[in-house]
């Protein structure tokens, strides 16, 4: 599980060796021998090579990242890159340490806590239901009292006093969970501020946080790095990753993708509606509820710079 004592060993470098062993161990061959892979950059003027920067990319598959890092590090001139990943693919040890080796950190969700302390308990996953009732409870919602009689009978335990007991930690299931939940979100901004300015790694977020051919709503945890960390957003439009990466296996099929890459995005201009210029703690409980508008707004905004650099199929005007 991904808890706070595994966010504290992450080492990120500006040099990721694994990284470039992948790319000419596995890539390459792949890319160039064993399919014909064409990785076309539209724009790549865009994206200066001096500075690290955050980049947005919609995600239609579990690799279409791979891609667009193997051909900056084959294009030379460019920060090396760091990846925000979902924490349930750091659960599996071997890939976890694969993850970790290539300079990628897991960024924890409330699902994801919900989910492994369930399993923790009673061994076994929440269902649909069970998920969306105490993320409701969560997020307000709705009121317990609604949902106690219709609860399975595990949820009903996690909700009632039968929590503290089995924890030992003193406090409601609900409040444990997102007094967790944003103290391992305090370690991943550290981390995340840590790679822009410290490590110089450029950072490739998914805002859309899971995967979909066609675009979806941006979670808003990219425009709060952005408003604070005051770096540069670079949309990226990923066009055919899908078709090249169209199962959970790493080697990829013969095909063009096209990484279209869109006007950079700062706060002195296309995100200046959005600035906020007093101090804010990053991903912060206290931040979240105050700028949470403002937050959503310039997450929209970059999903619409997204969605101008797809093809037809991919995107929300499609529909």
């Amino acid at each position: 599980m991904v808890d706070l004592e595994f966010l504290d060993k992450i080492r990120l470098a500006t040099t990721p060796w694994a990284q470039i062993f992948v790319a000419l161990a596995i890539l390459a061959p792949n890319y160039n021998l064993f399919a014909k892979v064409n990785i076309e950059m539209e724009n790549i003027d865009n994206i200066p090579k001096d500075e690290a920067v955050i980049f947005a990319m919609n995600h239609t598959d579990r690799f279409n990242y791979w891609p667009f890092q193997y051909k900056l590090w084959a294009t030379g001139g460019y920060p090396f890159t760091t990846v925000w990943v979902k924490g349930k693919y750091f659960n599996n040890k071997i890939l976890g340490q694969f993850l970790k080796l290539c300079n990628t950190f897991p960024v924890p969700t409330k699902r994801y806590l919900i989910d492994e302390f369930f399993k923790k308990i009673f061994h076994r996953s929440t269902t649909r239901d069970e998920y969306r009732m105490i993320k409701d409870l969560l997020d307000k919602k709705i009121p317990l009292s609604d949902v106690l009689h219709s609860a399975s009978q595990d949820v009903k335990t996690l909700l009632s006093g039968k929590w503290n007991k089995m924890s030992g930690v003193g406090a409601s299931f609900l409040q444990y969970i997102e007094n967790y939940y944003y103290t391992m979100m305090e370690r991943v901004a550290q981390i995340s501020l840590g790679a822009l300015f410290e490590k110089k790694l450029s950072i490739i977020i998914f805002p859309e946080g899971t995967r979909s051919v066609q675009l979806s709503e941006g979670r808003n945890g990219i425009a709060q790095l952005a408003l604070h960390s005051d770096k540069t957003v670079i949309p990226i439009g990923c066009n055919g990753s899908e078709a090249i990466y169209p199962s959970s296996s790493p080697f990829a099929k013969s095909g063009t993708i096209t990484y279209r890459i869109g006007e950079p995005m700062t706060v002195h201009d296309h995100l200046e509606d959005f600035r906020i210029r007093e101090k804010f703690q990053l991903f912060s409980k206290k931040s979240q509820e105050k700028y949470k508008e403002v937050f959503d707004a310039a997450t929209r905004t970059i999903m619409k710079k997204i969605d101008m650099l797809l093809d037809e199929r991919y995107r929300v005007t499609a529909q």
